[in-house]
Formats: C-alpha cells, structure tokens, sequence
C-alpha cells in the first residue's frame, strides 16, 4: 500500500525527517557524485533527494504514484512533479540516465512491472539507486515513520529482486543508523550514529541503498514477456499411386 503524500510530506518537515534526508541523501551523493547534464528520474517520493541536483542536472523530474498522490515541486517554482501510473511511465524508452526509487518499491502492489518500466526508460549505460526499509533495522520496525511502512529488505532479498528484474547490483550501502526518535539530543548527534554504526553496526542500518545497472543482453524488445515460437504446419504428402 502507498503511503499518503501529505503524511510522506509532514514526516519530512519534522526533525526527524530532516536528519533522515540529510543522512540518505548525503549517501546518495557519494553513489552519484556528478550528474551533471544527466536526465534524472526519481520515482515515489524522492524530492527531498532531488534538491541537491537541481541546477546541476541536464533535466530532472519526479514522478509520484497515482495512489500515493502529487504535491508540486519545488515551492514558488514551476512544477517538475508529475503524476504517473507507475506501470507505464509516461517516458520514451532510454531516455533517463539515472532513478531514484524511495518510497516507492517497499510500497509498490507489483514490484516486477514496476522494476521492468524503471528498465525500459533508464538508459544503457544508466544507473538506478534504490532506498529501501532494512528488514533488520529499527526503522522497518515503528509505524511512526514512512520506512515503518510496506515491504522491508534483508540486502540479499533487495539484490534478489533487482536481479530477477534485469538488473545488476554494483554496490550496496546502508544508512540512517540514528534511532528513530524524536530527542534533540540523539538526533544532534546523527553524524556520530552514522560512523559508528558504517564501522560496527552495518546490519541494523535504518535503510539499504543498493545501486544497479541494467541487464542489456538480458531482454530483447519486450522485456516485460517471452515471445512465443510459432510453427508452420507441414505439408502433406500425396502417396504415390
């Protein structure tokens, strides 16, 4: 089930929701250190990721699912939000050079259409990251924040899944090691969570962020089904009198 915008909306201006997007998004910002004229999709709820490659981006863009809702974005700016049936991107095939998938895959009813639409449209040489609940953490396991929410990872079930979908994981990163409480002191002390629990505590990260590149010998022209071999019937053959 999706989670409700405005509720995805509210959690980001909290406290905790702030130090939880400048965790992850200063991971993502290791993965994709440059983006620079890139086409750049980010697919659930991702804006408050896409901030920081805004003017450095080619062209950037988030789509959010029907049943999760649209807010525009950014504020006092025109809107680069659209609202989209996540089963059939309104995007040409190859035209996207980097995905974000937050919020989104935890949450998605059919993750194999949804993974076989992010293949179609990202571009052969793209790359997709995907910010998804650890299965171990803390933040999978209390309803009060949007991670809480839907379908967690263990990291071999998120490579297993990207694997089966035409895609190849290349690195696997967890983040967000603060608990997830709302005490100034704890979360003023975030960046300390974060190098004690990369250098102890890497199973109990709050989220997986696993970047994949695309399968390209892995499907031909219809990705989403095999075609099926057809047969021409054989003559018959006249007996000879």
């Amino acid at each position: 089930m999706w989670t409700d915008v405005v509720d995805l909306r509210d959690f980001y201006s909290t406290s905790l929701g702030q130090v939880a997007r400048r965790m992850i998004r200063r991971r993502l910002r290791e993965l994709w250190p440059d983006v620079t004229g890139q086409n750049v999709l980010g697919l659930g709820y991702a804006t408050p990721y896409l901030n920081g490659y805004r003017g450095e981006a080619g062209r950037i863009l988030a789509a959010m699912p029907a049943a999760q809702g649209v807010l525009h974005w950014p504020r006092d700016e025109p809107g680069l939000t659209t609202l989209v049936d996540e089963l059939e991107l309104p995007f040409p095939d190859l035209s996207i050079d980097r995905v974000l998938l937050v919020h989104a895959l935890e949450c998605a009813d059919q993750v194999r259409p949804l993974l076989r639409e992010v293949w179609r449209v990202l571009s052969g040489s793209g790359r997709l990251v995907v910010v998804a609940p650890n299965r171990r953490g803390l933040w999978a396991q209390f309803e009060r924040t949007p991670f809480g929410h839907g379908q967690p990872y263990s990291t071999g079930q998120l490579s297993r899944v990207l694997r089966d979908n035409l895609f190849t994981p290349i690195e696997t990163h967890p983040a967000l090691f603060v608990p997830p409480v709302y005490s100034r002191m704890v979360l003023s002390s975030a960046p300390a969570w974060e190098q004690l629990g990369q250098r102890a505590f890497k199973t109990f990260s709050g989220v997986i962020m696993t970047e994949a590149v695309k399968q390209i010998y892995a499907a031909g022209a219809t990705p989403a089904g095999k075609a099926r071999r057809r047969y021409l019937p054989m003559p018959e053959r006249t007996p000879r009198v």
